[in-house]
């Protein structure tokens, strides 16, 4: 049989303290140890374990919103060391005297345009910028980049 049971704080109207004693005893954050976390030991060595798995310690910061978060970028000149590697093994198709690459097979989304090419390249990237396509250009070769919106960012 369920019982319906007064609550306390109802049985304290009138009471001035609700059972805390004198007026005093109750006051302010002091009597629970401070506010909020306060009290983790953050600064000697009695960590709580309790706060151990929470975002209490440490850095969160923010996340730029200018910069694709999953962006895998590689520069033209790391692209041209890579190139006697990948075909070894397969990973790009020399189709005359043009070497066909898809990066994002490789594992890379972004080509940038650091350093200078000398080798007659066809790359396949999901983005790249600007100026990476013209030094692709300049050494005879080409960039497709798949997505439109690649596009609009050159």
């Amino acid at each position: 049989m369920v019982v319906n049971k007064r609550k306390k704080s109802g049985r304290y109207r009138g009471s001035q303290t609700h059972g805390g004693g004198a007026k005093k005893k109750r006051r302010g954050a002091g009597n629970r140890g401070g506010r909020g976390n306060a009290g983790s030991g953050k600064r000697a060595d009695q960590k709580k374990p309790s706060n151990w798995n929470e975002d209490y310690f440490g850095k969160s910061g923010f996340t730029s919103k200018s910069r694709r978060a999953n962006d895998v970028v590689m520069n033209i000149n790391l692209l041209e060391e890579m190139v006697p590697s990948l075909l070894e093994r397969k990973l790009a198709m020399k189709q005359g005297d043009v070497v066909a690459i898809d990066l994002k097979a490789v594992g890379y989304t972004k080509l940038l345009g650091d350093g200078s090419l000398k080798t007659k390249l066809k790359i396949t990237v999901p983005y790249a910028s600007a100026g990476a396509i013209e030094k692709v250009r300049q050494a005879g070769g080409e960039v497709v980049a798949l997505n439109v919106a690649a596009e609009k960012e050159q």
